[in-house]
């Protein structure tokens, strides 16, 4: 026979060989742990900052817009107070007041006849009145 007619056969054998990994612990170096939790307590610090960074930035802009609406609303207050002063000052014309007084009520100065004077008696103290507003500084 020659070697060309020769044919190799090769035979393959698979095993299956079944490694039981489950007792196994994998130890990291303590210098290594340390770094890592340097590392997230870094990025902890940094995010906290940014985090009240980010707050106190959005709490200024929205305070602004409040202190906005509240300036418009005392503009707003202010007109109204100006409004209600000019109209107190005009009810309170004693001119109006007796103009209401002869037309609507039908009043009209008492005639001399009408009225009598009185002298206290002996002995006797005068009272007086006076107006008070409050929440009036003199």
């Amino acid at each position: 026979m020659t070697s060309k007619n020769k044919k190799t056969v090769i035979a393959e054998f698979h095993t299956v060989k079944r490694i039981d990994n489950s007792r196994l612990v994998r130890h990291v170096e303590p210098a290594k742990m340390r770094n890592l939790w340097r590392t997230v307590g870094l990025g902890g610090v940094v995010a906290a900052f940014f985090t009240l960074y980010v707050f106190q930035h959005f709490r200024c802009i929205d305070l602004s817009f409040q202190l906005e609406d509240l300036r418009a609303q005392q503009m707003q207050a202010a007109g109204k107070n100006a409004e209600l002063k000019l109209e107190i000052a005009g009810l309170r014309n004693p001119m109006r007041i007796d103009a209401i007084a002869r037309r609507r009520l039908g009043l009209s100065d008492p005639m001399p006849t009408q009225v009598q004077e009185y002298e206290a008696p002996a002995g006797a103290e005068e009272a007086s009145a006076r107006y008070a507003r409050p929440n009036h500084t003199p």
